[in-house]
């Protein structure tokens, strides 16, 4: 009976977790987000850019903001934001992007020799 009880004690936290909603990316068509988290760490997403066409387009309008709080003196390597429902990473290393916040970051762009974005395939191909 006792491993009865400590097996509901365990398991009950883990259908809690299931059910606590998920972090959503806006799905607005067009529109760019960067997402902050407020002083009681929540999750909020501002508009940042309309009318971008694509996932790419976002990625460099987060990019632009980085380089202007650069500019401002404010050394912040690391943004997040969000396009038509899917997340974006711009890191050091790049740009990734996630259907879910939690979920696995995939490579979407990465930074050249001198520090730009491009995108992998466009990348020249050493001899």
């Amino acid at each position: 009976m006792r491993l009865v009880r400590l097996g509901f004690g365990l398991l009950i936290p883990l259908v809690l977790a299931a059910c606590s909603p998920s972090l959503e990316a806006p799905r607005d068509t067009g529109v760019c987000w960067h997402m902050v988290t407020d002083n009681q760490g929540k999750p909020k997403f501002n508009r940042l850019a309309d009318r971008q066409p694509d996932l790419e387009h976002c990625a460099a309008q987060l990019e632009m903001m980085r380089l202007r709080f650069r500019v401002l003196g404010l050394n912040q390597n690391r943004l997040t934001g969000a396009y038509q429902g899917q997340f974006l990473f711009i890191q050091p290393e790049g740009v990734f992007t996630a259907q879910s916040y939690n979920g696995y970051h995939y490579p979407f762009m990465v930074r050249t020799g001198d520090g730009r974005l491009a995108v992998p395939g466009a990348m020249p191909q050493g001899q």
